[in-house]
């Protein structure tokens, strides 16, 4: 009697990095201008658009720092390989977490304080306000949720919460992809525009999460297959 097995589906290893490769990508597009705006604050240049960051330093100096390494790092995550560790020492998945849960934290955070704190820049109204205080208090909740699963050992909704958290801060890049159309086939945006087209940012990085978390449940689990084939 031959050894029963179990199917498995195989990725290239290039296929296994294009969702990371195409996050990095995404992330350039926030991770570019954070560091024009860390070398406006170096070389002192006070501009009307940028004079906000000069009264009040602190809180963009937490945020382009966290927001990179959340954005660049993050990526990583979604890398099967690297969530595979060896007995007696954690995974790269699992160190690189240890990073990401509390700069995600301080990018949300630093990023809801300026929000609220900050003089509203042109084209920035009450409406968008209202968008990035609502989708930034998602990503610290969604954070939080996912580390209060992982602490309960239930991988599977930290997962969840995390990809979630992730989607929400990898908009800034989405951002480009949607407003960009719009600009090229309608024309510049105005207030009420640039608040919908940023809203709608976010909502697409979320339903693009949500697409692969339904996915991956709709997969069985490792621990859900025979932990070895049977033998004659």
């Amino acid at each position: 009697m031959k050894s029963a097995t179990v199917p498995r589906s195989r990725q290239s290893p290039r296929a296994r990095w294009l969702v990371p490769a195409a996050l990095i990508f995404l992330s350039l597009v926030p991770v570019i201008a954070g560091t024009v705006r860390l070398t406006e604050l170096w070389g002192g240049r006070i501009t009307p658009d940028n004079a906000r960051f000069f009264d009040s330093p602190v809180p963009v100096l937490i945020h382009i720092p966290t927001v990179t390494v959340y954005l660049v790092l993050g990526a990583f995550q979604f890398v099967p390989s690297l969530r595979r560790g060896t007995r007696g020492r954690a995974s790269w998945h699992k160190i690189a977490g240890r990073i990401l849960a509390p700069t995600g934290l301080l990018a949300a955070l630093s990023g809801l304080w300026m929000a609220v704190f900050y003089d509203l820049p042109p084209l920035d109204g009450p409406l968008l306000l209202a968008l990035r205080l609502a989708f930034g208090s998602a990503m610290v909740a969604f954070i939080v949720l996912g580390f209060i699963a992982v602490r309960r050992r239930n991988y599977v909704r930290h997962s969840e919460w995390m990809s979630r958290a992730y989607a929400i801060g990898i908009a800034q890049g989405t951002i480009v992809v949607v407003t960009i159309p719009w600009i090229l086939l309608v024309g510049p945006v105005d207030e009420l525009t640039r608040a919908l087209l940023i809203g709608a940012s976010w909502v697409l990085s979320l339903a693009v999460a949500e697409y692969f978390i339904h996915r991956r449940a709709q997969v069985p689990t490792r621990a859900a297959l025979p932990s070895r084939a049977p033998s004659s």
